[in-house]
């Protein structure tokens, strides 16, 4: 049995800039040593072989980072680093897909600042990094008398028009909604923010197959009452435009 989930009514804002995020060169990816590090070949603007490469993404990211894919890199900031430049988005055919997480702050505050979803639109105080239980979670949004703890998972694995979380199994990701769960428990509102970098997502669903464990959990934590809103970006022109929020699709 199939079902699709909607936490908020499905609304477009396709188009909507969100952040500016510049790049500095593109290249051709050769290798892929370990999760942190890729090897590039820069073609443009000029021409830099072997390239060391900082990967701000603890994902697989195997449609993306393969040898012979295009890529955006932006020069990193003078200090005591391997590496002199930030990977930023990977090539889907055609298209640019953000694949560095240290955008996901920035991004998922322009989401509540801009009150994108309805049931954050009576926050008035932002508190980011906040811990609870075992666990720091990224944000406390306080609405009057009522805490809710939020949670943002960027997401750059999609099969056909469903998006997918994780792509490699992630124990830090299920122990996240596990404080949700325990955080509705204790009487407190929870929400996940699915940053979803792929623009030909029309839903968004757990991954069961790279992680059962994860999917089971996240229908638990949906049970309990968390809202999940995934929210559609697409990079184009060194601009994050917002699209639209999806459905969430689960299978039971």
């Amino acid at each position: 049995m199939c079902s699709h989930i909607f936490n908020e009514r499905n609304r477009s804002f396709s188009g909507r800039e969100v952040i500016m995020i510049n790049t500095d060169a593109e290249g051709i990816v050769v290798d892929r040593p370990n999760r942190f590090l890729c090897i590039v070949n820069i073609t443009k603007p000029v021409t830099m072989e072997s390239e060391m490469v900082h990967v701000h993404d603890p994902g697989r990211l195997e449609d993306i980072l393969y040898p012979g894919n295009r890529v955006l890199l932006k020069r990193a900031a003078e200090g005591k680093r391997k590496t002199k430049w930030d990977l930023i988005a990977g090539d889907i055919m055609g298209e640019w897909v953000l694949v560095n997480s240290s955008w996901h702050r920035k991004i998922s505050e322009w989401v509540i600042q801009n009150k994108i979803i309805p049931f954050l639109n009576g926050i008035d105080t932002v508190i980011p990094e906040k811990k609870f239980g075992d666990s720091r979670l990224d944000f406390l949004l306080m609405e009057k008398e009522k805490s809710i703890w939020v949670e943002v998972k960027g997401c750059t694995l999609a099969r056909g028009s469903v998006a997918l979380f994780p792509d490699a199994p992630t124990i830090r990701g299920r122990r996240h909604l596990e404080e949700l769960i325990k955080a509705r428990n204790e009487g407190h509102e929870a929400v996940v923010l699915i940053l979803v970098f792929r623009q030909e997502a029309e839903s968004f669903s757990a991954n069961k197959v790279i992680d059962p464990d994860f999917a089971l959990t996240f229908s638990k934590a949906i049970d309990a009452g968390v809202k999940v809103f995934p929210l559609c970006f697409s990079y184009e022109e060194n601009t994050i435009h917002f699209r639209s929020l999806l459905p969430v699709f689960q299978k039971s």
